[in-house]
């Protein structure tokens, strides 16, 4: 529970009386798009107030220059205090969880926060919409909740930056879930025709972006702006699970029929992803709609460029793999680090490792390693490699994919399938008196419980030894003494 007295700010704190030097107000920090955008503005030093109905939620993500306040957009005697001293507010909170009646929620919820920001005086208001024209067919709810929420916060008098986006792409975020869960479990699709209605997604980087620039966006005094948001990429939904499954290797079929409703197939959602089918079949119901960029004032009034739709979905899976490789983490997982200082530039020898062709020359002849496939023309984050190896008796097939990418710097690799229950390997390169040091640093555990403790001890750690062993040689060799 809050204190009811005031305390300085701390670290993790929760506070129930603002801080008056507070300038940015954020609703939705427990959310996804919300907890991203206050990571972006805590990194870039900014003093944040969450107002949230159960701060406890947040205790363990804020930091230094960020307090929280308990309150509901849905209690306007709630929202006065939140918003003393503030400049910016950003209103990212939605009700379709509520049930039927979400739309009537989102409109009171707007109007009590439209209020509270006027009789505050704060200076501008920051939202988050959808994308969507009625031309041809009337808004689904959905939608149409989105575009009234927006113009319910204009009609309080405080001027808003409106961003209107579609499809969110990122790790976690709703729609990828959902994407996934479909594409990872059904080998054979049902190809309903909304599958077909074109979408213009958003990497959630790019959306953290626009929000975070909003700030210091120059708009004449009163007025507000709605601004169209979304990749280069015109793609259908369709389009979408085809990326995910060609990304992550999967082959699926698609059946098209032409009598499964969005609603019925909102149903079928229950059943392959419950966890999101509350909220995913009001999604679903609302892709009757095209939801696409018509409106291109975006581009010249904000630097931002936004990913296309294979670099975000990559970036997304980089993610996702980085997030369940950790997750698995155990007091068992073993840790290998080597050092090697190397006689070239950070540049040289980092084009070096990133040329996924030269990983046979680092890698014993007993292995029989081998690419399957053609490998990426460029590796970044989000690219997949897929390899053989022979160890032993065994025939092993490995997948990896690129979860970090700092050119000239590090880069992380994860296994995504493979003979290891984790496997997540960091190289780091340090230019020093020219010269690079290199680091690497594996952790690894194998799966089979018991079983697969004993060969890690036995047999693994030694082998990975003598990998590493070899790779010394190897690259001694190819970078000689200058």
């Amino acid at each position: 529970m809050a204190p009811r007295h005031r305390e300085p700010l701390r670290r993790g704190g929760l506070t129930a009386t603002p801080d008056p030097a507070g300038s940015i107000l954020l609703t939705g920090a427990t959310g996804y798009v919300g907890g991203r955008l206050l990571a972006e503005l805590s990194r870039r030093g900014y003093r944040v107030r969450c107002l949230a109905r159960l701060p406890e939620r947040l205790a363990g993500s804020i930091g230094d220059r960020t307090e929280v306040v308990r309150g509901d957009v849905l209690d306007p005697a709630s929202l006065a205090p939140a918003f003393r001293g503030v400049e910016t507010a950003y209103y990212l909170v939605h009700s379709l969880e509520a049930g039927h009646d979400f739309a009537a929620r989102d409109l009171e919820a707007a109007r009590n926060f439209a209020e509270a920001a006027r009789s505050a005086g704060v200076a501008r208001i920051v939202y988050l919409g959808g994308l969507g024209s009625a031309r041809g067919e009337p808004l689904s709810e959905h939608l149409r909740s989105r575009q009234e929420t927006g113009e319910a916060l204009r009609a309080g008098g405080v001027p808003v930056v409106e961003f209107r986006a579609s499809v969110v792409l990122g790790a976690g975020s709703l729609s990828f879930e959902m994407i996934r869960a479909l594409v990872e479990r059904l080998p054979v699709m049902v190809w309903p025709r909304w599958v077909t209605v074109r979408t213009q997604p958003i990497g959630i980087d790019d959306a953290v972006a626009y929000l975070v620039a909003a700030i210091t966006l120059d708009v004449p005094a009163g007025e507000s702006r709605i601004y169209e948001i979304g990749s280069p990429d015109r793609v259908s939904y369709g389009d979408l699970m085809r990326e995910y499954a060609r990304q992550r290797g999967l082959r699926r079929a698609f059946v098209s029929v032409p009598v499964l409703t969005p609603k019925l197939s909102s149903l079928w959602l229950r059943l392959v992803t419950p966890l999101q089918a509350r909220v995913g079949r009001k999604l679903i119901e609302g892709v009757r709609n095209p939801t696409v960029v018509s409106e291109h004032s975006a581009l010249a009034d904000f630097p931002i460029r936004p990913l296309g739709i294979r670099e975000a979905m990559a970036r997304a899976l980089a993610e996702e793999a980085s997030r369940a490789a950790k997750a698995r983490r155990s007091v068992r997982t073993q840790v290998l680090e080597r050092e090697q200082e190397i006689p070239a530039a950070a540049r040289e020898v980092f084009a070096f490792f990133s040329d996924p062709g030269n990983l046979a020359r680092l890698t014993p002849p007993g292995l029989r390693f081998r690419l399957v496939g053609p490998p990426p023309a460029a590796l970044r984050a989000g690219s997949r490699l897929e390899y053989r190896i022979r160890w032993t008796f065994l025939r092993l097939r490995w997948v990896t994919r690129i979860t970090r990418w700092a050119p000239d710097a590090e880069f992380e690799d994860v296994q995504e399938e493979g003979p290891y229950r984790i496997w997540i390997h960091t190289h780091r390169f340090e230019e020093r008196n020219r010269c690079v040091l290199m680091r690497d640093r594996v952790e690894y555990e194998l799966p089979f419980g018991a079983l697969g403790r004993f060969a890690q001890r036995l047999l693994v750690r030694r082998q990975l030894e003598t990998i590493f062993d070899y790779r010394r040689g190897a690259i001694e060799e190819i970078f000689p003494g200058r």
